[in-house]
């Protein structure tokens, strides 16, 4: 069917304007090696049979007419779910912090996922990485420079400024970060993608965890 209204789309000379590639991120968090890092064991391999198996995380920036805010999301390449997120006017550790402790207490009892992201400063720090340890993640880095390493997020971040950030601005910061939580909600709650069938993450997540419990 998507094929169909793609040709269909094609003959009568209509193009979607949803998804494009440039300018999405400004904010870089590379510092070199400031901390402990980590080999990247997922390969650009982004495939998993089901939720909390294989995770990528990420910083991204939007700039907007109060100044910047940053985004900081745990996507879970399974379950196609975002299952934990900050947002917050400035990328330091606190916003890791915040974003850990969501993650955890969203993380299923014996769940042991490995958790992709980049190089930055955060990622080598000793507070990230001692959490994820002692909570049974396995870290994974992306070397500098190749951003197809962490390929996965990065679409994730780019169709959240398509839907729902192009073309639109805020006053001030509590406005935005209400509005992409929402967004984030939707996403995970409301928005059914064809690669998980027809159903939202969630209803993804949880009909795996009924069928592995």
């Amino acid at each position: 069917a998507d094929k169909t209204v793609l040709k269909m789309m094609n003959e009568m000379g209509l193009r979607c304007g949803i998804r494009r590639g440039a300018g999405r991120r400004g904010y870089s968090s590379y510092r070199g090696a400031v901390g402990e890092t980590f080999e990247n064991v997922l390969g650009r391999d982004f495939r998993a049979d089901g939720p909390w198996q294989k995770m990528g995380t990420d910083v991204t920036e939007f700039r907007l007419s109060f100044g910047r805010a940053y985004l900081a999301p745990v996507y879970d390449f399974g379950s196609k779910e975002i299952v934990a997120w900050s947002v917050s006017e400035s990328p330091d550790l606190a916003q890791q912090e915040e974003m850990l402790s969501m993650l955890m207490a969203a993380k299923p009892d014996g769940a042991r996922p490995i958790l992709h992201s980049d190089m930055g400063w955060q990622y080598q720090h000793g507070l990230y990485v001692s959490a994820l340890r002692a909570n049974g993640f396995t870290q994974s880095m992306s070397r500098k420079g190749d951003c197809l390493d962490n390929g996965a997020t990065e679409q994730v971040f780019g169709h959240l400024k398509d839907e729902f950030f192009r073309g639109r601005d805020w006053d001030d910061f509590e406005a935005f970060k209400a509005d992409l939580e929402a967004y984030i909600r939707h996403w995970n709650h409301v928005r059914r993608q064809v690669g998980l069938k027809g159903l939202t993450p969630v209803e993804f997540r949880e009909q795996a965890l009924q069928k592995a419990a």
